[in-house]
């Protein structure tokens, strides 16, 4: 691993050199990964989006909601890191092209500024929030290799043949100087991606067959919050405020509460006697998803109105050129 760009997993044979730069345009470099984040958000977005109307979510509404939940993440993910990172200032804030983003930064960033979005546009939170959790997974699941390409977010030395080497792993395991042994460590990276895959692909079906709004974004913030529990001990760069690892102690309190609501709301339906009614079937989101689907196919005619005049136009006024060049001849 004696090269800065150089990492993999050497016991299985795969080794990379991996320039951080994707590109550069203008002289502005794009890096590998911002484009992975990217591609996690994108791929999260096309999944919801094919999902709303199956939770009883207008797409109308929801585009709104995603939007501002996407800034939210970004703001969210950098505010976090910065505050528990003494080596960054709030004057390097906006420089994330080389990593510094906090997955439960912006989860929460994002839930801040879509549940604003969702009261404004009228959306019903829980089932919205079921839809979001299922992207949450998808979009953690790819971005997480953006660190794998930054050579971060990897854990305490290992023997496993899995374990993951790097030129930053050989200096900074290896007592602050680039250490001439193979020095592996976990992949945290990669343990997170799979089980945020496993995750994504369990509540995916259980889904199809939830009980009541809301218990598939308790799911997802009870599964994540599990693994990140154990995953965020074994890593060597957590955010730490004292000696305490800020993501893992707050991975326990949300595994903590989402478990209790979870049980607490499933004893209540469970006691009364009545399934709950999902926001899906009511005739309020029926109406909501008629009336916005409505208005599009409307506006779609005025738009194709609005060209087929200007093209009548356009030829009419050509023909009359026309017209008039003739005469002048």
């Amino acid at each position: 691993m004696e090269s800065p760009t150089r990492v993999g997993f050497p016991e299985l044979n795969l080794v990379f050199d991996i320039n951080p730069t994707a590109f550069t345009i203008f002289g502005l470099e794009i890096r590998w990964y911002g484009i992975i984040i990217a591609v996690g958000m994108l791929l999260a977005m096309l999944y919801c989006f094919r999902r709303m109307t199956k939770f009883g979510i207008s797409e109308d509404r929801a585009i709104d909601v995603v939007i501002a939940g996407v800034i939210g993440a970004v703001f969210g993910a950098r505010l976090y890191f910065v505050a528990f990172n003494e080596d960054v200032t709030i004057a390097e804030f906006f420089k994330i092209r080389n990593g510094g983003l906090a997955i439960y930064g912006g989860i929460i960033g994002a839930l801040l500024l879509g549940v604003i979005m969702m009261k404004i546009r009228k959306v019903k939170i829980a089932p919205m929030l079921d839809v979001v959790g299922l992207g949450f997974l998808i979009g953690q699941a790819v971005g997480r290799w953006g660190n794998f390409v930054n050579q971060e977010a990897y854990g305490s030395i290992t023997t496993l043949p899995w374990g993951m080497s790097s030129f930053n792993i050989q200096v900074e395991l290896g007592g602050g100087m680039y250490s001439e042994g193979l020095v592996m460590a976990h992949p945290c990276f990669l343990y997170e991606s799979l089980w945020c895959i496993t995750g994504f692909v369990i509540l995916h079906f259980l889904s199809k067959k939830r009980s009541f709004d809301g218990q598939i974004f308790l799911s997802y913030v009870a599964w994540y919050g599990a693994g990140r529990f154990v995953i965020e001990g074994l890593r060597t760069d957590s955010l730490m405020l004292g000696r305490l690892r800020v993501s893992q102690v707050l991975a326990g309190i949300l595994v903590i509460t989402a478990v209790v609501l979870l049980i607490a709301i499933s004893s209540k339906y469970k006691r009364s006697g009545e399934p709950a009614v999902l926001y899906v079937d009511t005739e309020e989101s029926k109406a909501i998803i008629a009336e916005d689907s409505a208005k599009g196919k409307k506006k779609e005619n005025d738009e194709t109105e609005d060209t087929e005049e200007s093209e009548e136009n356009t030829e009419e006024s050509n023909n009359e050129e026309e017209v008039t060049d003739g005469e002048d001849n």
